[in-house]
């Protein structure tokens, strides 16, 4: 070794290579994190053992659909890291008062019990829909939540009042989203001012929506809420804010996208700012920046201010028309300027001459919903297949419809088949019950089984009318992609369910009610029934026995019968509603007494 050599430092020996299944399990996981859809992640997990862990490590969005499937315990040991928690409750039946009070009473606060104890550390955003929430459930997450939370949002809940909201909003210091939407609170003695207890500091807010909300709130604090608040993006008020209290809001808040408008009429005895042009020069200044997408609300609609909105039509993309009554002549004022509309929904009092400036004005519309002015079997048609067959025509980029309707033809539903075949989601309520086609008396059979033939990515579809076997025997060949099934008032025997249960493979929900299915039907499932979220049959002809045969043969699914609170049909082995779903941590424990678990 020379002189030279030695006067160079020791060379510098190279780090360790991490192990090899290190690499392997880093590389997944950065892979993983480029996975977004559930369906591929929960096929990624069942790969071996390694995927699993590295998918529950990743997995920050967790969706639970039925509450009742799984434990908070086994959904937070299974996904430590989750940010985001979709929560859903009972099935969407119950929007009709088909299950009795109480079935789901406590069924939140096994939950809101695990976030308290830390459960779900990471924990930034909550979605609950269909739950019933105490304010008690409300008072102990807004307490126990970590300081990162930002979003929560009730969706079709019930059980809270202002109380509970006063404690989110006081308590959820870095609160971004508060919305609660379509939701049933509970009625109270003494209406806390909850808006007035957000923190008086400068807010992070960015959506606050309480549409449905009865009470009235302290517009003063409201309004400095709002004005406090830089970030807001989406506002939907409730119907006790007035036209003028709005466009004072709007001024504050110069960049929404997204306004439910309150009741869209000026205070009683008349209010400043609220003259046609003034109201006017707030919607200009509010579509100055194009930032204002969608609008909604209109509860107690002034019908001469709905002309103010069209200066803002031209951007908007979603357009909720469903609590104002607007007539064909009131609509033809704006939908002219709605090119770029996407989503629509509107009362059937827009008529059929209302749908068909649709059709012609909006072709870029994706979602329709025409609900009913008057929901019953009775009352007056406003709207026909003549609408229908405008809105096939005119908007071809349609993705979902739901249609409520007094007649309906077969040659209009086949119509739409043919004009939108990207239907996703196709939902035709006829109100009366076993409507055949009004203008051949045929059933409504070919029209179904066109939707399903011609619309290869359907995923929804809801029946109604007339409805023999063989419109399942359609639905069984070519709903392939189906996922939910809802059937009303229709079939001729077991054979039509079978053809469903045979042949739909990807059916994940099954919704029916007042059907003559019975056992037989039901057991042409069981080859199925643990792929699915859950089957719900009401007004059927299933007895307990062939209900007992389902629990016996699939122990791993929860089979429910709810016969009310009288014991008549258990004496006579018939069951009023069936609700079956499977479930990793089986029955549950808060059993109502009018509940029987097999």
């Amino acid at each position: 070794m020379s002189e030279e050599d030695e006067d160079q430092p020791p060379a510098k020996r190279p780090s360790p290579s991490p192990p090899a299944d290190q690499v392997l399990d880093n590389v997944l996981e950065t892979v993983l994190q480029f996975l977004d859809a559930p369906r591929d992640r929960s096929a990624a997990s069942l790969v071996c053992r390694s995927w699993h862990s590295a998918e529950s490590a990743t997995r920050e969005s967790v969706a639970v659909r039925n509450l009742l499937a799984v434990s908070a315990t086994r959904t937070a040991r299974r996904f430590p890291n989750a940010r985001s928690l979709l929560l859903k409750g009972r099935p969407r039946f119950a929007d009709f008062n088909l299950l009795p009070h109480g079935w789901d009473a406590s069924a939140f606060r096994p939950w809101a019990a695990a976030v308290a104890a830390g459960a779900f550390p990471a924990l930034t955003s909550l979605y609950l829909k269909r739950i019933p929430v105490t304010d008690a459930d409300l008072d102990l997450l807004s307490r126990s939540l970590p300081a990162s939370f930002r979003d929560l949002t009730l969706h079709l809940c019930d059980g809270f009042t202002s109380h509970g909201l006063a404690s989110i909003a006081s308590h959820c210091r870095g609160l971004r989203v508060l919305d609660v939407v379509e939701c049933d609170m509970a009625e109270e003695q003494e209406v806390v001012d909850w808006v007035a207890a957000f923190p008086q500091e400068p807010s992070n807010l960015e959506s606050l929506s309480f549409e449905c909300y009865e009470p009235p709130v302290a517009f003063a604090a409201l309004e400095a809420l709002v004005e406090r608040s830089p970030r807001l993006r989406r506002l939907g008020v409730n119907l006790h804010v007035s036209l003028g209290q709005l466009c004072r809001l709007m001024a504050h808040a110069p960049r929404l996208s997204h306004l439910g408008t309150g009741s869209f009429r000026p205070a009683d005895g008349g209010e400043e700012g609220t003259g046609f042009g003034e109201v006017v020069s707030a919607f200009v200044a509010a579509g100055r920046a194009r930032t204002l997408v969608s609008l909604s609300g209109f509860r107690d609609l002034a019908q001469e201010y709905l002309p103010t909105i069209a200066v803002v039509c031209a951007h908007l993309k979603s357009l909720d028309l469903s609590y104002s009554a607007v007539t064909p002549n009131q609509i033809l004022m704006f939908i002219g300027q709605c090119y770029n509309l996407e989503t629509l929904w509107v009362l059937d009092s827009v008529r059929d001459e209302g749908l068909d400036a649709v059709g012609i004005s909006c072709k870029k519309l994706q979602s329709l919903r025409v609900l009913p002015l008057n929901a019953h079997e009775d009352a007056d048609e406003l709207v026909s297949e003549v609408g229908l067959t405008a809105i096939s025509r005119g908007c071809p980029a349609l993705r979902s419809i739901l249609y409520f309707c007094q007649t309906m033809t077969n040659a209009a539903v086949v119509d739409m088949s043919r004009n939108c075949p990207e239907l996703k989601v196709f939902r035709l309520c006829i109100m009366g019950r076993h409507q055949p086609d009004h203008a051949t008396g045929e059933p409504m059979d070919e029209g179904f089984g066109a939707i399903v033939q011609n619309c290869s990515k359907l995923t929804r579809l809801s029946t109604s009318g007339q409805l023999t076997d063989r419109a399942f025997e359609y639905i069984g060949r070519h709903g392939k992609s189906l996922r939910t099934l809802s059937v009303a008032f229709a079939g001729n025997s077991d054979v039509a369910l079978q053809y469903i249960l045979q042949g739909c493979p990807k059916l994940e929900k099954l919704e029916i009610r007042d059907c003559p299915f019975g056992d037989a039907g039901l057991f042409a499932g069981m080859h199925h029934f643990y792929n699915m979220r859950f089957v719900w049959m009401s007004g059927c002809n299933l007895t307990l026995q062939g209900c007992k045969e389902v629990a016996q043969v699939l122990p791993r699914m929860v089979v429910e019968l709810i016969n009310g609170q009288s014991d008549e049909n258990e004496r006579n082995e018939s069951v009023d509603i069936l609700y079956m779903y499977r479930s990793l941590d089986g029955p549950r424990e808060d059993v109502p007494p009018f509940v029987k678990i097999l």
